[in-house]
């Protein structure tokens, strides 16, 4: 497995249990916008992150095969 894959499945893990934790909290108060705000710019972040990795990696890969060694 891709470290990027890895990652992003760390991330989206800890986000669902944040998500659970803090679920009766938010809804309790009725504070359902910021709840789903919160859930919507944490995954963003989290795809954006995946993004750059995955386009590392290939940078990375593609420099490692032009290497004349």
């Amino acid at each position: 497995m891709k470290k990027s894959n890895l990652v992003t499945v760390v991330l989206l893990v800890y986000l669902a249990v944040m998500a659970c934790i803090g679920w009766p909290h938010y809804i309790g108060e009725g504070r359902y916008g910021e709840y789903i705000g919160i859930i919507a710019i944490t995954l963003i972040a989290i795809f954006a992150l995946r993004y750059v990795q995955g386009k590392k990696e290939r940078m990375r890969d593609r420099n490692r095969n032009n290497d004349p060694k």
